[in-house]
């Protein structure tokens, strides 16, 4: 499927959850590509979790995110609940489609285009923290509703 519009042309300013404090993140097309291992790599990953939320596993929802955010939510159903309430599209989505995975000074940024169960568009836009290990999880995820984009 075309992707009728990506990141970049949205031109919008994304502010990235980091523990309590927001940074703003302005996206712009000469931020590099990742690489296309972690963009895999990235793709998988949220790929894991949405398939969690479909099946109701808390816990494995929750073990995508980074430690900052587990400990902010504290518990695998404090995360499930505000997924729920904050992030229905991604809690359970009626169709998936992955955009372009670009690095940015905050880090590197996933694009995922979904669609809801009600029929409406909506670009969520995945961050990434690489842990010590050298895995990746999720750091952050915001959410735009567009009328122009078809996952």
């Amino acid at each position: 499927m075309q992707i009728k519009r990506t990141l970049s042309a949205f031109g919008i300013g994304l502010f990235m959850a980091t523990g309590m404090v927001a940074a703003p993140v302005v996206l712009t097309p000469s931020l590099a590509y990742a690489d296309f291992a972690e963009g895999s790599a990235f793709r998988s990953i949220i790929q894991k979790q949405i398939s969690a939320f479909q099946s109701g596993d808390a816990k494995q929802a929750f073990s995508y995110a980074t430690p900052t955010l587990q400990k902010r939510f504290q518990t695998p159903e404090i995360f499930i609940h505000m997924v729920k309430n904050g992030y229905k599209p991604v809690y359970r989505p009626k169709n998936v489609t992955f955009g372009q995975s670009r690095k940015t000074p905050h880090g590197p940024m996933q694009e995922v285009y979904v669609t809801d169960q009600e029929g409406q568009n909506w670009l969520a836009v995945y961050s990434f923290e690489k842990q010590p290990d050298g895995s990746w999880r999720i750091s952050g995820c915001y959410l735009k509703k567009d009328e122009g984009i078809s996952a």
